[in-house]
């Protein structure tokens, strides 16, 4: 085994832990907003994880060229569709969750 797949590796487990924490996010997190919160930026960074775990596997190659596309494609795409969604909650109504006794 050669570094490039031991860091290839270790860059996709860092992927799944980051995966494993916003899925216990969504499922442990309040309201709607927090929950979107938690997975669009731990799917975000999961993502950018796996596919640099991809690339150091797969090498300089027309195949790691595009991985390094759908990369930066997904850097740009997720956090705007999270964007998105959270204006989308806070037109149709959806209100912030807040602690007991804080006002506004």
């Amino acid at each position: 085994m050669n570094i490039g797949t031991l860091l290839a590796i270790v860059f996709m487990v860092g992927g799944l832990f980051f995966f494993t924490t916003a899925t216990i996010g969504l499922l442990r997190f309040p309201d709607f907003f927090t929950r979107l919160h938690a997975t669009g930026k731990g799917d975000t960074l999961a993502v950018l994880l796996f596919l640099i775990g991809f690339f150091l596997y797969e090498g300089f190659t027309i195949t790691g060229l595009k991985i390094v596309f759908i990369a930066v494609f997904m850097f740009l795409a997720q956090p705007t569709a999270t964007h998105a969604l959270s204006r989308a909650g806070l037109r149709c109504g959806v209100i912030p969750w807040m602690k007991k006794g804080d006002t506004k």
